[in-house]
């Protein structure tokens, strides 16, 4: 399921380019101390339901982060005369102070459009970045912050035609922060030059401006679904890096596994090839490896992804469904190495 570009779509209805609204974006309240409660106090979205400000940068990506089937709207706000820099050969983006992140989740409302459920954002003040979410009233007039998460109850149509209901689970403050942790600090996660194709290339020159970037390659993302355009090797690498390495990196929350999906220079063991889990449990289904070459039926990382239990599934937060397509990738590609 992809959002297609340039079409953005809000509470169901088709907003272009160039219908977006010329609403101010509050810089008070992005660096301000407080928590606004409602989300139309920063005015990225002008009144309600109405379409995103013009102030917006917007972005999709290559191979995006699954979350439950819900389609995603991503967008961008960087203070006026500030610029990103773009760190190289990785791609990452380095954001000024005043920088908002923004990302939308919904499903097909049935009328060709989105039903909004919420959105989260990140917001770069002079401490660091602070991460909220936003749940969307059922008449779409707003969004009131909801730090302590909250259970939803939706049904959707899988890629297959099937249906599925699922309690639907907005983050809380603090698995916002568990996902988005470097170091202990929270830090964007998605937006890498690599992995990112925007929704015009005005949007495009707007983010570069100022940044110093000359168009030099970066490390290039594969689409995790497309075999025509990337080895299978490429495609898993980056399903992983989204799906996995926010965690699963020196610098994560789950850097005591010694398993890491970032794509740095890290051996075998490190991708858990043969590598034995830091803690047997549940978690490990009574399997031996994280991945056993030629195997997935015996291979940790697929039983984890396969599961919906608690201490079992991975990712740990933001899924109450299975990723079947991602996991047919996966499978695939552990079984394509050779049997050891």
């Amino acid at each position: 399921m992809r959002l297609l570009l340039p079409a953005l779509l809000l509470l169901g209805l088709a907003v272009s380019v160039s219908a977006q609204r010329s609403a101010s974006i509050s810089d008070e309240a992005i660096l301000g101390s407080k928590m606004p409660a409602r989300l139309s106090e920063f005015g990225f979205f002008g009144d309600g339901v109405g379409g995103p400000s013009s102030e917006l940068i917007g972005y999709n990506l290559r191979t995006p982060l699954f979350s439950d089937y819900a389609e995603k709207q991503r967008f961008i706000y960087l203070p006026k005369g500030q610029a990103v820099q773009v760190a190289e050969p990785s791609g990452k983006m380095i954001f000024p102070v005043g920088t908002a992140i923004i990302k939308s989740f919904g499903y097909d409302n049935g009328a060709g459009g989105l039903k909004i459920l919420e959105t989260r954002i990140l917001l770069h003040r002079g401490d660091g970045w602070i991460a909220l979410p936003y749940v969307w009233r059922a008449d779409g007039s707003d969004a009131d912050l909801k730090l302590g998460g909250m259970r939803l109850p939706i049904s959707f149509t899988r890629p297959g035609g099937e249906s599925q209901t699922i309690s639907y689970a907005v983050p809380n403050k603090n698995q916002c922060k568990q996902c988005h942790s470097s170091n202990d600090r929270v830090e964007p996660i998605g937006p890498i030059l690599g992995n990112m194709e925007f929704v015009s290339e005005a949007a495009k020159t707007r983010l570069l401006q100022g940044s110093g970037y000359t168009g030099r390659p970066v490390m290039p993302f594969a689409r995790w679904d497309d075999p025509g355009g990337a080895s299978l090797n490429d495609r898993a690498a980056a399903y992983l890096f989204v799906n996995c390495a926010h965690c699963h990196r020196p610098t994560g929350s789950a850097s005591n596994s010694g398993l890491y999906f970032d794509r740095g220079d890290h051996g075998s063991a490190n991708l858990g090839i043969n590598k034995r889990p830091v803690a047997a449990g549940r978690g490990s289904g009574g399997l031996d490896f994280v991945i056993a070459p030629g195997h997935p039926e015996r291979s940790i990382l697929i039983h984890r992804m396969n599961s919906l239990e608690p201490d079992v599934a991975m990712p740990e937060v933001g899924r109450a469904a299975v990723h079947a397509e991602g996991l047919a990738l996966l499978s695939e590609w552990i079984s394509a190495m050779p049997a050891q």
